[in-house]
């Protein structure tokens, strides 16, 4: 099988910068606005899942489905 050459690729792992554009794309074009701002909030403002379904007004459980949806569509587009 043929290697395929694209932004930045050195063998078996990308740069860090490469990643982290990566990540940024996807976060910004493929989560919906939800997902996005769930995500944002538990892994960049360190907001707890009952905090964040207070301040959303839903249940614990809501908030975790949607944080289950946004790593697996994060997962999901950042294979190799």
């Amino acid at each position: 099988m043929k290697n395929i050459v694209f932004d930045g690729y050195q063998g078996l792992r990308l740069p860090r910068e490469v990643q982290l554009r990566r990540v940024k794309r996807v976060i910004e074009n493929e989560l919906s606005p939800l997902q996005r701002e769930t995500l944002m909030a538990y892994y960049f403002q360190r907001e707890t899942i009952p905090q964040i379904a207070l301040r959303r007004g839903v249940n614990k459980s809501t908030v975790c489905r949607t944080l289950q949806r946004a790593e697996r569509k994060l997962q999901q587009y950042l294979k190799y």
